[in-house]
C-alpha cells in the first residue's frame, strides 16, 4: 500500500486549525497517489486536552469537527485521531479513538486499549479503555488500527511490562495484514532511538509492516518531536519523518530498507536545541505572543536563553534587559552587552541600586540593627523581577525566566524574582548540559562571549559571590539529582555509589524542601525523562526524606 505520514502541529481546541491542516494533508496526500493518509493521536483536539475534555461541548464539538472532515474526503481514506464516547455505561465518557475516515463517511472508529498514568500522562482520569480491537478491512487490506501506548507493550522487548494484553499480537491473530498507529508522544533526549528499536523489534517479532505517525509541537510543557517511522515485515525502516517540523511522508509498505537516521544520544545538543527552540515558538504562538523580554545577567544561563528565543521568534520579537546592582562586575555587564550585540536584540540597561537601597530604608525601622543576608540578596532578584514583569505588561511581551534544572532542583532560585516569567526555557536542563548547549551554540562562531561560559558562575547578589560558596560543583551536582530525581534512588544509595555522604545528604534534603518553589515556577520546557512539572507529583507538606 501507499500510505502518507501526516506529521502534523496540532493546536489543543483549535479544531478549525486543527481540521485544516488535516486536508490540507489529505489533498496533498492524495495528490501523491496514496491510499491512506495517517495523522496522529488525537490530531482533532491537539494533545494533551487533559480537563477541557471535561468541559461541557468539548467532546461534541470535536465529534462534530470530525464529521465535517469526514465530508470532505474522497478515494484517499483519513485515518485520524480524536475523542470518542464511550457506548457502554457505566464508565467514562469518552475514549481516545482514532477513525478511518472515505469517501465522506466515517468507516470504522476503534478505540486505545492501553492508557498510560506515568509520568506526564493522566488517561484513566479522562478515557474508557478498549476490552478488545479488531482489524478493519480496506481496500482488499486487513488493517490493525492502535493508537500510541497499543504499540508500547511488547514483551519481547520490555523486561518490564505495565500491562497485562498486547494489542498489537491480538490483531494480528485476528488477521490484521498491516499496523498503523496514530501517536502523541513526547520527546526527551534520547527517546528518537529508544522508540525506532522498539518498534523495529515488534514489526519483525509480528512479521507485518508497521507504520508510525507521530505529533510534532509544542503544547505547554510538552514537546513532541515528530520522527515518524514505518518498518517493513522484517523489522526495518522504509521511511523517516523530520524532527521537530511537519512532514508528510509518502510511504510504499513494499519499498526497500533506508538508512535510519533516528538516533539521539541523551545528551545531543543540536536536537535538545531544536526541541527548545519549537517549544518555545509554539509556547509563545499558541498563547499569543509575539515576543519575549529575558533579564540578561552576562551569565551563561541567560545567554543560553536569549539565543534559543532568537532562534525560535527572531531577533526583532527579543528585548535583552541588564538590570545591574553594586554588586554587578563591570565583566558581566560588557558580557550582557556582547551578546546582545551578537545577536542583534534590542538592549536596555535599567540599573537596580537606586531601587534597591530606597527598599532598605523603607524595611530598616522594621529590621532595626539586623544584620544583612539572604533577605537583601532576594529583594535584589524581586526588584529585577518586578521591572522584568512591568515591561512585560507594558509592550505585551512574555518574560523568559532563565534558570536551569539544577537551580531549580536545590531552590537556588529566588519566588517571584529570577522565577517571574511565563516559560522556564531551560528549567529541565542540568547545568553542565547548559555548558555543553552554549558550546554547541558557538560552534560556527562566538555567539556567547567566550568569557561568559569560562567564568565561574555567580549569582552576584553579594561581593565576590560564586555558586561554589553555595552548591557542590556542578558535575557533582547533576549527578546526584540524576540519581535522586530521575532515577529514584535514595541517599543511601547514591552514597553506596561513592558520593560524599555529607554532599549527598545535604543536596537531597534541599530537593526536598524546595517543593514549594517548584510547584510556583513558570511553566517548564520538559526535555528529559523526568523534569519538574507535571509528570513529578511530590507533596509540599510532606516529612518523608529518603
Amino acid at each position: 500500500m501507499k500510505i502518507a505520514l501526516a506529521q502534523i502541529n496540532s493546536t489543543v481546541g483549535d479544531f478549525a486549525g486543527n481540521a485544516a491542516r488535516l486536508r490540507e494533508a489529505c489533498e496533498r496526500g492524495a495528490a501523491a497517489g496514496a491510499e491512506i493518509v495517517l495523522a496522529p493521536e488525537l490530531a482533532i483536539t491537539g494533545y494533551p486536552p487533559r480537563d477541557l475534555l471535561l468541559k461541557s461541548g468539548f467532546i461534541e464539538r470535536n465529534l462534530a469537527a470530525l464529521e465535517e472532515l469526514a465530508a470532505g474526503i474522497g478515494d484517499t481514506a483519513l485515518v485520524v485521531g480524536h475523542v470518542g464516547l464511550n457506548a457502554d455505561q457505566p464508565g467514562r465518557p469518552a475514549t481516545n479513538a482514532v477513525s478511518l475516515l472515505h469517501r465522506a463517511q466515517v468507516v470504522a472508529t476503534r478505540t486505545k486499549s492501553l492508557l498510560p498514568t506515568y509520568d506526564v500522562f493522566d488517561e484513566a482520569r479522562y478515557f474508557e479503555p478498549a476490552t478488545g480491537n479488531t482489524p478493519v478491512d480496506f481496500n482488499g487490506h486487513r488493517i490493525g488500527l492502535t493508537v500510541c501506548e497499543d504499540v508500547w507493550n511488547d514483551e519481547g522487548f520490555w523486561c518490564d511490562r505495565r500491562y497485562r494484553t498486547n494489542p498489537v499480537e491480538a490483531l494480528v491473530e485476528q488477521g490484521a495484514e498491516l499496523i498503523l498507529n496514530v501517536s502523541a508522544s513526547p520527546w526527551h533526549l534520547g527517546k528518537h532511538r529508544m522508540r525506532a528499536d522498539m518498534l523495529a523489534s515488534l514489526a519483525a517479532k509480528i512479521a507485518r509492516p508497521l507504520l508510525y505517525c507521530n505529533s510534532v509541537g509544542g503544547n505547554d510543557e510538552l514537546i513532541f518531536g515528530g520522527g515518524s517511522l514505518a518498518f517493513n515485515a522484517q523489522g526495518q525502516p522504509i521511511a523517516l519523518g523530520k524532527s521537530f517540523a511537519e512532514d508528510l511522508v509518502m510511504v510504499d509498505t513494499e519499498a526497500a530498507p533506508i538508512e535510519c537516521a533516528a538516533s539521539d544520544a541523551s545528551d545531543d545538543p543540536a536536537l535538545l536545541h531544536a526541541a527548545l527552540v519549537l517549544g518555545v515558538r509554539d509556547y509563545l504562538g499558541k498563547c499569543g505572543f509575539r515576543s519575549a523580554v529575558i533579564g540578561l545577567s552576562g551569565g551563561i544561563d541567560s545567554a543560553v536563553t536569549a539565543v534559543l528565543a532568537v532562534a525560535a521568534l527572531g531577533k526583532e520579537n527579543v528585548r535583552g534587559v541588564a538590570l545591574p546592582s553594586q554588586y554587578s562586575s563591570a565583566g558581566s555587564l560588557d558580557d550582557a552587552r556582547a551578546l546582545a550585540e551578537n545577536l542583534g536584540i534590542q538592549y536596555d540597561v535599567i540599573p537596580i541600586e537606586t531601587g534597591f537601597e530606597t527598599a532598605k530604608q523603607s524595611l530598616a525601622p522594621v529590621f532595626g540593627d539586623l544584620a544583612e543576608d539572604v533577605t537583601e540578596e532576594n529583594m535584589q532578584a524581586r526588584l529585577r523581577g518586578l521591572l522584568l514583569m512591568a515591561m512585560s505588561n507594558k509592550f505585551g511581551s512574555l518574560v523568559l525566566t532563565t534558570g536551569n534544572k539544577s537551580e531549580l532542583a536545590v531552590g537556588y532560585c529566588t519566588l517571584y524574582g529570577d522565577m517571574c516569567g511565563g516559560l522556564a526555557v531551560i528549567s529541565d536542563v542540568p547545568k553542565t548540559m547548559v555548558y555543553r548547549l552554549a558550546r554547541w551554540m558557538n560552534r560556527d562562531g562566538e555567539v556567547i562571549p567566550e568569557s561568559t561560559i569560562e567564568k565561574p558562575p555567580s549569582a552576584e547578589l553579594r561581593p565576590d559571590q560564586k555558586d561554589e560558596d553555595s552548591l557542590p560543583p556542578y558535575d557533582v551536582l547533576d549527578a546526584i539529582l540524576e540519581r535522586y530525581v530521575v532515577e529514584g534512588q535514595s541517599a543511601e544509595e547514591i552514597i553506596a555509589a561513592d558520593f560524599d555522604a555529607d554532599t549527598v545528604r545535604r543536596i537531597a534534603r534541599l530537593i526536598d524542601l524546595n517543593e514549594y518553589k517548584r510547584r510556583q515556577a513558570a511553566p517548564g520546557l520538559k526535555v528529559t525523562s523526568k523534569a519538574f512539572g507535571v509528570g513529578r507529583r511530590i507533596p509540599v507538606a510532606q516529612r518523608y526524606r529518603g
